[in-house]
């Protein structure tokens, strides 16, 4: 399904683990091209965690990686990053787009492993923008792509609910495939997430059973992923639906990229 090589595009330092941390380790190889670097420039996050600036934190979450993904086996030279501020991607979709269509041409991936767009973080959907604008920049240069699998975080639901659902947004075309994963993965994946100290809080909430993935659509990412409010409207997290939208729509144009992609 993934092939020996696998990039893994997610939004912040966590998110690969969360989504598929067991994994890893049954690859030949992946490498992890992350959007930001985790650290909103507002310093509520760092400093609620003790940090006095937000490239501390930066770096405290950029360490916390490296150690998880070595229970896996992934060395710290195929952790890469764009260095995007969190929570503000989404004005940077051009540059995250063409990073992310480089890296691919550096690593030839047999396979792009990326977050669906799902409406539960601003910056997941545009670390997942940016996977699918980057295979479509890269079909108009006449190379065909990897495929794109998509892994799910968190969303709302239809129903527009304030409480994190799990799993995939329903598509009528294609059911997941899900692993039950192991009682020896489960302890790894659950020691994985240990080691980001700085997000416990967080991860807690997450569970270790299964792990879930199927191949991604074309998005319209100027439309809304699900019907009601997003999850990430119910919070501060610098944006709104409509504004993500937005900017997705501009992204598209300077890109020369159409709606759905």
């Amino acid at each position: 399904m993934f092939g020996a090589t696998v990039l893994v595009v997610a939004a912040h330092p966590d998110d690969e683990c969360v989504a598929a941390g067991a994994l890893y380790k049954y690859l030949e190889r992946a490498v992890f091209a992350h959007i930001t670097d985790g650290a909103p420039r507002n310093l509520v996050d760092a400093l609620a965690r003790g940090f006095a600036t937000a490239s501390e934190y930066a770096d405290a979450r950029r360490l916390e990686l490296h150690s998880a993904l070595s229970l896996a086996g992934v060395r710290p030279q195929d952790c890469l990053q764009a260095g995007i501020a969190d929570q503000e991607a989404s004005k940077r979709l051009v540059d995250a787009t063409e990073w992310v269509r480089d890296r691919i041409k550096d690593v030839e991936p047999e396979t792009i492993l990326t977050l669906a767009y799902e409406g539960g973080h601003p910056d997941h959907d545009a670390a997942a923008f940016a996977a699918h604008a980057a295979a479509a920049l890269l079909r108009q240069e006449g190379v065909q792509p990897p495929p794109i699998i998509e892994c799910s975080l968190y969303h709302a639901g239809d129903g527009g609910s304030r409480r994190m659902s799990p799993g995939f947004l329903p598509r009528e075309d294609v059911e997941p495939i899900t692993f039950i994963l192991t009682e020896e993965d489960r302890r790894l994946k659950r020691e994985m997430l240990d080691r980001f100290i700085t997000q416990s809080g967080v991860l807690r909430f997450f569970t270790v059973e299964d792990e879930r993935f199927r191949p991604a659509p074309k998005y319209d990412f100027t439309l809304p992923p699900h019907d009601g409010k997003l999850y990430y409207e119910s919070f501060d997290w610098g944006q709104d639906g409509l504004l993500w939208r937005e900017e997705a729509g501009r992204a598209l144009a300077r890109l020369g990229l159409p709606e759905k992609i």
